[in-house]
């Protein structure tokens, strides 16, 4: 198997959604688990994988267009309102 590039792991992560954000970082991690540690694509992969965790929490990736205003009239009722930069806490009872 030849190493594994940067584009693998873009290949893996660009089309993700909250809904399949563990099971991509589980593949992502995998991809590079027999890469050194500090090698570059790796570093990046694991850079990833925390974007597909904060993800698992999240609405949407949200990495492009204007955001909107948390002062909207009826934003608190907007459940969609949590990107990956910004995700809700873990649910905890």
């Amino acid at each position: 198997m030849r190493e594994p590039t940067r584009d693998d792991v873009d290949a893996i992560v660009g089309p993700a959604t909250p809904h399949f954000a563990y099971q991509l970082r589980a593949r992502v991690l995998e991809l590079v688990e027999g890469l050194p540690e500090g090698h570059d694509v790796r570093r990046y992969a694991e850079e990833q994988a925390e974007l597909l965790d904060r993800l698992g929490y999240a609405s949407s990736k949200a990495e492009e267009g204007p955001r909107e205003s948390p002062g909207r009239l009826g934003w608190e009722t907007i459940p969609s309102a949590a990107p990956a930069d910004k995700p809700l806490p873990p649910h905890t009872k």
